[in-house]
Order: C-alpha cells, then sequence, then structure tokens
C-alpha cells in the first residue's frame, strides 16, 4: 500500500477530501468488490496527488504559457484509470470490473495514452483551459455543483458567475472547435467539420440527414457533435465520457446523485446562497422535494419502531429497515482526514450515502413470512407468475452473481426486450431479505422484497431485440438465493437460457 501524501495546510486539507470523494467513486465502478476499490483508489489518490505537485513545481518561470494539465479531480480519476491499467498487466485484473477489463485491452482505451491528436476532444479541450476556467467547468458540469458553491470555492462574484460558466462554455466550444480541426481525419470527416460546427451553435439550427447518418457511425464526428453542442445537456456526458473514458456516464449519474444528497442534506444549505439571491423553480422544486423526503423518512422511522414493539423487535431489527433499505443517490465514501489516514479498506463507502423509500411494513405481519417456502416464480402478494414457456415471451432475463463477500454481493441484471421500449422499469422479488445498496445505470427503489429499477436519462431507449442492463450492489444475511419474478414495465419475463 502506497504512503498517503499529506495535505500542506488547511486548504489543501480540504481539496484532499473532495478529490478523495470523487476517487473512490470511480474506483468502486473499476473493481469488483468493496476492498479491491478501497485499494485502487488509495494507489490512485497517492499517484495522482504527487503527479499534481510535481507537474506545479516544475511548471517554467517567467513565461507566458503554461502547461497544459487537468484540474485536480479528473487528474486524479484518470490516475484510477491509469492504475486499473497497471493491475491489469501486473496480473491483479481478476480484481477489475469485466466490462473494463475488456475495455483496458481494446483500441478505445489505447486513444487515451496514445498520439495526442488522437486523444478524444474533450479531453483535449479541458487541458487547453486555464485552470480557474478548467475547474469551474467540471465542478458545474460532470461534479454537479450548485453554481454558488462553485463560486464561493473559486473566488468569483456570486453575481457574475452565471455569466462567467457561460463564456467559460463557449471558450471550451472554441478550443474543442479548434482541436477538431486539427485532429487527422478523412476526406469524409472533413468535408463535414464546417457543416457539424454551423449545426451545433443555434439550438434552432436543424441536422441535415446526410450529416445526422455520417454521425451515426463516425465516433470522431460524433464526439466532436457533443463538445460542439452547449445545448441540449450533452456536454455533461461528453466531458465525463471524454476525460475519465470507461465508465464516465456511470461516474457521471453518482456524482449528480452525491450533490442531490448534499443539497438534502443541507450541507450547502442557505450559506451557499448569496444575501437576497432567488432562487430558481428547479432549486425551490429541490427544496420541497427533499423536505417531504425528510418528513416522511422520521415517519416512516418511527412508525415501524412502534409496530415492531409488540412482536418484541429489537434495535437491529429497526436498524436494518431503517439504513439497508434506502435508494442509492451517490457513490461518496467517508471524507479523507487532514493526516494520510483513509477509510478502512472493508468498508464499503458507497453503501452508506443513500436515500430512504422505504414504506413502513404492515404491523403484524413479521418480515420475510412464506418467504423460503415461496415457490419460484411466484409472489403470495401478488400472484404473479412466470410467463408460460410454451409463449413467445416480451422478454428475458439474465441474473448474474459477480461477487460475493459475507454479508454483500454485487450482481449485474440483462434483459432482452422483444419489443422496442422507449423507457423501462425492471421489477424483481428477494426470497432472502436481501437489500440494494447502490445501484449503476438505473435509478432504484425497494418495498420490502420487491425491486425496481427504473432506467437512467441516457439508456432509456431499448431498440426491438436489443439489451438493456445494470448492475447492484446489495446486502445479505444467512442465505443469498438468486431473484425471482421478473417484470418489464409490468410484462413477466422469462429466464434466459
Amino acid at each position: 500500500m502506497p504512503d498517503l501524501p499529506t495535505p500542506q495546510d488547511a486548504t489543501e486539507a480540504a481539496l484532499f477530501s473532495e478529490c478523495w470523494d470523487a476517487v473512490l467513486a470511480y474506483a468502486d465502478l473499476c473493481t469488483s468488490g468493496s476492498t479491491a476499490a478501497a485499494q485502487l483508489g488509495r494507489e490512485a489518490f497517492a499517484h495522482g496527488i504527487r503527479e499534481a505537485r510535481a507537474a506545479e513545481a516544475g511548471q517554467v518561470r517567467g513565461t507566458a504559457r503554461r502547461p497544459a494539465r487537468l484540474p485536480r479531480i479528473p487528474l486524479l480519476l484518470t490516475s484510477v484509470r491509469t492504475r486499473a491499467a497497471a493491475w491489469e498487466e501486473e496480473g491483479q485484473g481478476h480484481k477489475l470490473d469485466p466490462d473494463l477489463r475488456l475495455w483496458l485491452n481494446s483500441d478505445k482505451a489505447a486513444r487515451y495514452t496514445g498520439p495526442p491528436l488522437q486523444r478524444p476532444l474533450a479531453l483535449r479541450g479541458l487541458r487547453d483551459l486555464q485552470q480557474a476556467d478548467a475547474e469551474l467547468l467540471w465542478f458545474t458540469e460532470v461534479e454537479a455543483l450548485p453554481l454558488s458553491v462553485v463560486a464561493r470555492r473559486l473566488g468569483l462574484d456570486p453575481a457574475g458567475a452565471a455569466e462567467e460558466l457561460q463564456q467559460v462554455r463557449t471558450l471550451f466550444r472554441d478550443r474543442c472547435h479548434r482541436n477538431h480541426l486539427d485532429t487527422p481525419m478523412d476526406a469524409r470527416c472533413r468535408s463535414y467539420a464546417r457543416l457539424l460546427d454551423a449545426v451545433t451553435r443555434s439550438s434552432a439550427a436543424e441536422t441535415p440527414g446526410d450529416l445526422s447518418r455520417h454521425l451515426a457511425t463516425c465516433v470522431q464526428c460524433a464526439e466532436a457533435a457533443a463538445c460542439l453542442r452547449l445545448h441540449g445537456g450533452a456536454l455533461p456526458g461528453a466531458l465525463a465520457g471524454g476525460v475519465i473514458g470507461w465508465g464516465g456516464l456511470a461516474y457521471l449519474e453518482r456524482r449528480r446523485r452525491a450533490a442531490e444528497v448534499r443539497l438534502g442534506a443541507g450541507r450547502p444549505g442557505s450559506a451557499d446562497k448569496g444575501a437576497g439571491e432567488p432562487e430558481d423553480g428547479e432549486q425551490k422544486a429541490r427544496v420541497a422535494r427533499n423536505g417531504l423526503l425528510v418528513a416522511a423518512v422520521l415517519v416512516s422511522v418511527l412508525a415501524l419502531g412502534v409496530s415492531l414493539m409488540p412482536f418484541g423487535g429489537g434495535g437491529d431489527d429497526l436498524g436494518a429497515s431503517g439504513g439497508a433499505d434506502r435508494q442509492p443517490v451517490a457513490d461518496p465514501a467517508p471524507p479523507l482526514p487532514s493526516a494520510p489516514s483513509l477509510p478502512p479498506a472493508t468498508s464499503k463507502p458507497a453503501d452508506r450515502t443513500t436515500q430512504d423509500t422505504k414504506q413502513p411494513e404492515k404491523s403484524g405481519k413479521p418480515e420475510g413470512r412464506n418467504r423460503h417456502t415461496e415457490p419460484q416464480g411466484t409472489s403470495s402478494s401478488t400472484g404473479r407468475t412466470e410467463p408460460d414457456e410454451s409463449e413467445d415471451p416480451v422478454c428475458r432475463v439474465e441474473y448474474d452473481l459477480v461477487n460475493q463477500w459475507p454479508d454483500g454481493f454485487q450482481a449485474t441484471v440483462t434483459v432482452t426486450s422483444a419489443e422496442a421500449l422507449d423507457s423501462w422499469r425492471v421489477a424483481w422479488s428477494f426470497r432472502d431479505g436481501q437489500k440494494v445498496g447502490q445501484m449503476w445505470d438505473a435509478s432504484v427503489s425497494q418495498d420490502g422484497s420487491r425491486v425496481t429499477a427504473t432506467a437512467a436519462d441516457y439508456n432509456k431507449s431499448v431498440p426491438a431485440g436489443g439489451d438493456l442492463a445494470f448492475g447492484f450492489l446489495a446486502s445479505w444475511h444467512g442465505k443469498n438465493s438468486p431473484p425471482y419474478d421478473f417484470e418489464v414495465n409490468g410484462h413477466a419475463c422469462a429466464k434466459g437460457s
């Protein structure tokens, strides 16, 4: 285990805590277990901080141009990817996510370490920005922090922060456009370069059919379109995918959920807003939603405690219902302390920062009754049944137990849909009291043994015959039987062969 760098002052100590939160979020995506995630995060953090300090110390004094480098958080995230590649080469690839291992051995990964002009456009564009501009763009677009918080952190005038952000977005677009023209490309891509610049400048401009077909088949030009189009919400995905690479969109989703948790918990709070600064509609809605959530949590815990009293329910039952059954909305880990010590490698930080959506159990009905004797594919409470094998099912599901440890496990669900889907919800039941603690590529809710996964914004559409997939972490005690009674949008699914 590497020696962790020591913060040089209080400001750097606060930055370390924030950086560690992001590093562990991505390391958790890249690995197959909590212990491996902590180990990869520690190695990447130590390696990345030393690299950042070396770059700062090595700047040439007296020159107008600074060396091109990433802000600290994206620099550390790329360090996680670099250390994962080193693990693969050193024979520790079994600790990594299987999909990441495939990616590391593909041409996609080679782009991030190959010739500079062949690297992703977002990566090159962000490196070309001044440090403060790059941090402003990354904090607001990828880390999803409120603009008032970012402005205070970077020493900007809150009143002019929105205008400053728009200028930085435009500057990032100009850098990406220049880099796109400098990229070696074939004649067909070159012929579309100026047209692509024109149609992405305005939200009212329509994309010609031939350009649209070209973007559907050319990865390089599609990446350029995402970086150049500042409207439509494509910029965060372009930044996360272009800078981080594998798992960029999943990381983006986790950070957005983490930001929602911080807002709900009131950590930014009213202190983050300037005096007299009006709240916009979206922020008001978020405050109201979080207020209702807190009230619901308090009522649920109180009702559950009362309902358990006649049965002699102990504190362990109440704790299990109040903590393990919450909807995951973030991956943050415990903050990195000012000293080199870090959270224990055996804890799964992502499982502790969650959002409670469970309703109280009905009084008088002990949880888990008849669960072990319930026949496969049925549910005594809903009467659902598995589809007849003689019929053509509308969907087939594959459940894969990726990894399991004494009190938790990681699993993936892959569903093949016979019909095209504009959006989807996948539901299933556990028979042994398993509780989902964290999910990626979908949002999760759980009511007792019934779990529902809802599509993320970026993977709602599924073509006929296509697959949808997501993964999750969950807890178990005593027995960990496979789930049953899978449904997609209310239609029962057959088990994959």
